[in-house]
């Protein structure tokens, strides 16, 4: 027989039980809704990049600035760590798939980065596209890969082709000049660049006095730098990359075109590239950029850290990596997952940090932000070391860029 009151006692520590049950499988229940879900256990990023001509430009400090930007999660988002790996594409297409075949499926790596020379851009960005990973692009140039070889998770943070040609040449040509002569690597980076840059002459009322085409890693410019000077054009533009650049600007001055006139262009030029040239050689020439190191405390800030490491100024390519695994682990963080298509959609959806300036990614992967005019300073301007650039103009990232609409990516199209 029970006690009186124990009956009621027992129904009661039953309801309160039943009740913290419920509680607790609530709260349970939360927990794991919300819970991160981080594939594999870590975060792993690619950086896959020129270790040979190019390497000053992105390879090794590519890697520098990708851990920079992990560092800034302190090495670890949602609690997961965050890897690095690197290889050296060597230039080749068919090496970079084959090293990112191997990341993707067999080393788990979630996105790749760097990604120098459009070849070995556009070929790993499809791969990605297949094996469904992230293709930070902030090395190769080529305006193709948010035009017909877009898709959802390629992102764009190289300032490209359609950027380096129509920006820069309607800019160039409305400040110093509308008699032009394009001096361009033959291959499909050169034709693009001629392209997009003789339309974009044509729209500001300019005039293509000639072209020439030259071989990739050509060492002697003569006769294509004498046939830049004989047409009298009052600019020549250089759409090189790399080395060729160096050499053709070095070889400008034995041919003597700046002393006849004639004003240099180099449609993709590096820091890097001056810094081999020397101010003495590079003095007057105008290049474009979304950024140099110091532009403000921002672009300071970045650069001297990178400085401390590599004992150099980073690259625009270099600081573009910096700024696409940032944002990508931003969104990582934003979304509570790594899982590839919410990442790139939130990527999308969130303002981009361009040291200290706004930037957005357009649906088709275009990051849009402003680019500057600069015009390479004299030795007796520079006042300390990398004191290279005097900027000139900004070009308006809507302005710089290719109108979404007119680059035939069909994401969101039925």
């Amino acid at each position: 027989m029970d006690l009186p009151g124990s009956g009621k006692t027992r129904a009661l520590r039953r309801a309160v039980l039943v009740s913290l049950a419920l509680m607790i499988g609530a709260a349970l229940g939360e927990a794991e809704a919300g819970e991160p879900a981080i594939s594999d256990g870590v975060v792993k990023i690619g950086v896959l990049g020129d270790y040979g001509s190019g390497r000053d430009l992105g390879g090794p400090g590519s890697v520098t600035a990708a851990r920079l930007a992990a560092e800034d999660f302190k090495n670890q988002v949602l609690g997961k760590p965050i890897e690095i790996i690197s290889a050296d594409h060597q230039n080749k297409p068919d090496i970079a798939v084959g090293i990112a075949k191997k990341w993707f499926d067999l080393d788990h790596v979630d996105a790749v980065t760097d990604l120098a020379v459009s070849s070995v851009g556009l070929a790993v960005a499809a791969l990605a596209t297949q094996s469904n990973r992230s293709a930070l692009v902030s090395g190769a140039a080529s305006s193709d890969l948010t035009g017909p070889n877009c898709s959802a998770v390629i992102t764009h943070w190289a300032d490209d082709t359609y950027a380096l040609s129509a920006g820069l040449v309607s800019e160039v040509s409305a400040r110093v000049a509308k008699d032009w002569f394009f001096v361009a690597v033959d291959y499909s980076f050169g034709s693009s660049m001629l392209k997009d840059g003789t339309n974009a002459l044509n729209a500001t009322g300019g005039k293509l006095v000639g072209s020439v085409r030259f071989p990739f890693n050509t060492t002697d410019f003569s006769s294509f730098l004498l046939a830049a000077q004989a047409s009298r054009a009052k600019v020549v533009a250089l759409a090189s990359t790399g080395a060729d650049t160096v050499n053709a600007v070095k070889q400008t001055h034995e041919f003597g075109l700046q002393a006849g006139g004639q004003t240099i262009v180099g449609m993709l030029t590096f820091i890097a590239d001056v810094h081999a040239m020397g101010l003495k050689t590079a003095e007057g020439m105008y290049v474009a950029s979304q950024y140099y190191w110091d532009d403000d405390e921002t672009s300071r800030a970045f650069a001297q850290r990178f400085f401390a490491i590599e004992n150099r100024m980073p690259t625009k390519l270099q600081a573009a990596t910096y700024v696409a695994v940032r944002h990508y682990l931003k969104a990582i963080q934003s979304a509570r997952t790594d899982d590839t298509k919410a990442v790139n959609a939130e990527m999308r959806r969130l303002p981009v940090d361009f040291f200290g300036r706004p930037a957005r990614i357009r649906p088709d992967g275009r990051v849009i932000y402003d680019l500057a005019l600069y015009r390479v300073k004299s030795p007796r301007a520079s006042r300390y070391p990398w004191d290279y650039y005097e900027k000139i103009s900004t070009i308006p990232g809507d302005r710089a860029f290719r109108p979404e609409g007119e680059g035939g990516c069909n994401l969101g199209k039925s």
